[in-house]
């Protein structure tokens, strides 16, 4: 097989999303001949055909397909070579694109970027907020250098390709409205709970610790409503539909008529800070990790100070 022209392969991209070679070329500015004969150059280097013709247009054949794959994987790679190529060459040196998830991008984010930029006003703040799952694919692409995450005790990150330094712990807590018998309880043993209603979040982690939970105090959770967020599960508690579960950070902004009470051995998710094991932090992405330690041990000191306060911005009422 021939040395691979990494130009042809950007080459049948651009033909199989199109479906024809008249269009490719005209995307490209070429010649539909040159793409043609730039199509049968790579299916000799390939020796297998890789485009099927047809009266209206081309297709993959199933070679093509497959090699389009390694073809995506080729572009990713180069795109994360050039990343790292533009840091070195300086022109990132004044960005700092972070990411971040709904629960700390409404508490504990807001901290750190106001103390960021109170530090460093002349460095561009970009953040992106997604699932764990497309933070950490976004690490692996180079289009974020630090991403705040988190984990459970029975669900820890192991991925070597990551850096990852513990912040905080986050407890979890109960939610009742305000005149509920145990607004003023204290500590709640989840046992005693049996006979409640539950709000959750459909298909989302709390989900997963409600279940545990419960069925380690020896009973299946009876869930009477499923939200979409943590705001209507406030409103539905508020609305006396059923109690819900929900982690302390998500809860910035609490309704005035439901209260979050403690949980005896609350499960705890970790609040984590991660970057690319192989990539060297920029002098920004230094000085973020300086500040996001700092915020969250500031926020575990209000913690400490009133635990039953949700976690709240300075600026917050």
């Amino acid at each position: 097989m021939a040395d691979l022209d990494l130009r042809r392969l950007h080459l049948l991209r651009e033909v199989a999303r199109l479906g024809s070679l008249t269009s490719a070329a005209a995307a490209l500015s070429f010649t539909t001949s040159a793409v043609s004969q730039q199509i049968a150059k790579l299916e000799q280097e390939m020796g297998v055909a890789l485009l099927e013709r047809r009266p209206r247009g081309v297709a993959l054949t199933e070679a093509g397909t497959a090699l389009l794959r390694y073809a995506d994987d080729i572009d990713r790679t180069i795109d994360a070579a050039r990343a790292e190529m533009d840091e070195f060459a300086g022109l990132r040196r004044g960005q700092l694109r972070m990411g971040t998830f709904p629960t700390v991008g409404a508490s504990l984010m807001p901290d750190v970027v106001l103390a960021f930029r109170a530090r460093h006003p002349d460095v561009a703040v970009t953040v992106v907020s997604a699932r764990r799952g497309g933070l950490i694919e976004r690490l692996k692409r180079r289009d974020i250098e630090l991403t705040l995450l988190w984990d459970y005790p029975w669900e820890r990150i192991e991925d070597d390709e990551l850096t990852v330094t513990p912040l905080m712990s986050d407890p979890t807590v109960l939610l009742v409205p305000r005149e509920h018998p145990l607004a003023d309880a204290g500590p709640v043993r989840v046992a005693d709970l049996r006979d409640q209603e539950w709000v959750v979040r459909d298909e989302h982690p709390v989900a997963d610790v409600l279940s545990r939970v419960c069925r380690d105090a020896g009973f299946e959770p009876r869930v009477a409503f499923a939200a979409n967020d943590y705001q209507e599960t406030q409103g539905m508690v508020a609305a006396g539909i059923g109690i819900a579960l929900a982690p302390q950070l998500a809860l910035s902004a609490l309704r005035p008529d439901i209260v979050s009470v403690p949980i005896e051995r609350s499960p705890n998710r970790r609040i984590l800070l991660a970057h690319l094991a192989s990539r060297r932090l920029s002098p920004a992405g230094q000085q973020a990790a300086v500040v996001f330690r700092s915020t969250a041990r500031r926020a575990q000191a209000r913690r400490r100070q009133d635990p039953s306060r949700p976690v709240q911005h300075p600026g917050a009422g």
